[in-house]
């Protein structure tokens, strides 16, 4: 097994975001929520600092995981934090929250979450803006707002549909059910369930395999499939043919493509 890349230092900017623990490791750059003791509830500084880290990524980074320290990943949004506000103010709010998690999305590498504990509210939402989410047994999901005589406000209303049907977070939010991380991989809120302990270290692994991955092609599949979706056919299909062509049109393609015919790289094997 070769070992991991030595962690690096990271620039100032980074290193100023007191609400998170950002470190790099190679290609790699580990966002930890850092709150611990609010079971990393997400507060508004904590929402400005994530959009700093993500818009402001190390050069050379080519993925990127988010985990939580402590028992939990994210329990969501924090509530001691929640004040009356006027439509207006209560809108700019909750587009500071699609801004953030939008660089997550919409950003410049993929991002990977390790979840544990309570992946709750906003922090579903946050988890949801993630390309793949890796769980350990530990994780429940769930979505109270609907208890809490709130509504979702950080985009999960556009993307958890997306993940697990718009019936299945009805009954989430309107019953308060919870669902174990078993189910959560069930109904597609994560990819991989793996033993309690071990969500970061999958998470890890998968991001530096998916560093390797030619940047062009890791960014069509996070820009272009999810919009792809979204359209109809006939106009998927021709953005499919134009983000094609851009793809294998790099260097670095045409350069993987020649040393596959010339039998240098592997072919797909079952369990790789």
């Amino acid at each position: 097994m070769s070992a991991s890349p030595p962690t690096q230092p990271v620039s100032s900017v980074l290193a100023a975001l007191d609400l998170l623990q950002i470190t790099i490791a190679g290609s790699v750059l580990h966002v930890r929520l850092n709150r611990p003791a609010k079971r990393n509830a997400l507060s508004d500084p904590l929402i400005q600092q994530l959009h700093t880290a993500f818009v402001n990524l190390p050069e050379g980074t080519r993925a990127a995981v988010i985990s939580g320290e402590g028992q939990h990943f994210c329990a969501g949004l924090d509530l001691s934090e929640l004040v009356e506000r006027d439509i207006h103010s209560g809108v700019l709010h909750s587009r500071m929250w699609h801004a953030a998690f939008d660089a997550i999305q919409f950003g410049s590498v993929p991002v990977v979450a390790a979840l544990h504990g309570a992946v709750v509210g906003g922090g579903l939402e946050l988890a949801s803006a993630c390309h793949i989410r890796v769980a350990d047994t530990t994780a429940y999901y769930g979505l109270p707002e609907g208890q809490r005589g709130i509504f979702v406000g950080g985009g999960g209303s556009a993307r958890i549909p997306r993940l697990m049907g718009v019936a299945r977070m009805t009954d989430l939010m309107m019953t308060g059910r919870v669902f174990d991380a078993h189910e959560g991989l069930a109904v597609g809120l994560s990819q991989y369930v793996v033993e309690e302990g071990q969500a970061t270290a999958k998470a890890l692994a998968l991001a530096a395999r998916i560093a390797q991955n030619a940047p062009m092609s890791n960014f069509a599949v996070m820009h272009a499939l999810p919009r792809i979706a979204d359209q109809s056919q006939s106009e998927g299909l021709f953005t499919e043919s134009l983000m094609a062509a851009v793809a294998e049109s790099t260097p670095e393609a045409q350069s993987r493509l020649r040393a596959f015919l010339e039998g240098r790289a592997g072919k797909v094997v079952k369990g790789s």
